[in-house]
């Protein structure tokens, strides 16, 4: 059991250093800076925790080899169950920090799709309306012109009186 146990600690370090996404390792001590604008007055910078070494700090996993008598694995016990605490802390943690960067990429998604629809909307006229409004036009200018016509005719017919 013993050595089982000291190579589960192997696989969490390996897992730990395996675990990074775009050059990122949070578990393997990186920090991540992250900008909320251009201009970068807002930002968070979430700190990573190095737990590719579960024997040392912050985990602190006594490896198995010492396991002797039952005093050992009851502190071997403690031992996992400080670190136990320690991994919830750090999941909190970035589980905090993971919720602001969501609260803020969903504001600016809502932003960005607000202010699209917005310059959108001048350019994108309805067109059954837009033909209404042309046939309107061509309309009353026909029937200016057939006035103006039947105006002009008359004011004829006026001065061929007086001849």
């Amino acid at each position: 059991l013993s050595s089982q146990f000291d190579a589960l600690l192997t696989q969490i370090g390996q897992l730990a250093g395996d675990s990074g996404f775009n050059g990122v390792n949070l578990l393997g001590g990186d920090s991540l800076a992250v900008n909320f604008n251009e201009d970068a007055p807002s930002s968070t910078t979430i700190t990573g925790v190095d737990y590719t070494n579960a024997n040392a700090s912050p985990l602190g996993i006594a490896n198995a080899n010492n396991w002797q008598n039952s005093a050992a694995i009851d502190a071997a016990s403690d031992d996992l169950t400080a670190a136990l605490t320690t991994l919830r802390s750090e999941s909190q943690t970035l589980s905090a920090n993971l919720s602001t960067v969501q609260i803020r990429q969903d504001f600016t998604k809502a932003t960005i799709n607000t202010l699209q629809n917005g310059s959108a909307a001048p350019t994108l006229a309805d067109s059954n309306e837009e033909g209404a409004n042309l046939l309107a036009l061509q309309t009353r200018q026909q029937l200016s012109t057939t006035a103006l016509s039947l105006s002009a005719q008359a004011d004829q017919n006026v001065l061929r009186l007086f001849r």
